[in-house]
């Protein structure tokens, strides 16, 4: 299965990304309050889609992940739950690492995979907040990417 990163197409494309979250939150997250995970849903064509930029991860013409990113951060990365152990994930953090910069994401820490997949790529704890951004009771772990010593002469 060749996956092709590409840019997003904007607005327009938005409901299939909104339908990539939540099939890859439902499978991932399940100590989200559904009250929350709604909540969460409804905000992000409005408003957290048009603030980050968008990279779409392609299967044979169709959406299967997307990940955004703003000044050096992750701030998502979702893979379809059809297509998650294809290395969709990696490609698309690779892609954000190489073309946007990325050193650091958060993750919630009620989400072990998340957690080890970032770990698995190169980056380690470096703080952890008690909520998530809007206060709900999802505690944080703040990862940077750890910095390989350079070899002396």
């Amino acid at each position: 299965m060749a996956v092709v990163i590409r840019p997003s197409l904007g607005a327009a494309e938005y409901p299939a990304l909104v339908a990539i979250w939540r099939s890859a939150v439902d499978a991932t997250h399940d100590f989200l309050d559904p009250a929350d995970r709604d909540g969460i849903e409804a905000h992000l064509q409005p408003d957290y889609f048009p603030a980050v930029t968008l990279a779409v991860a392609e299967s044979d013409g169709r959406p299967v992940g997307f990940a955004g990113t703003l000044d050096g951060g992750l701030e998502m990365l979702f893979v379809d739950a059809a297509h998650r152990g294809r290395g969709i994930g990696s490609a698309l953090l690779a892609h954000a690492m190489a073309e946007h910069g990325v050193t650091q994401v958060d993750v919630n820490e009620q989400n072990p995979q998340a957690a080890g997949f970032y770990a698995h790529h190169g980056f380690e704890v470096a703080g952890r907040s008690e909520t998530d951004e809007a206060g709900r009771p999802y505690p944080l772990l703040h990862l940077r990417l750890a910095v390989t010593p350079q070899a002396r002469p």
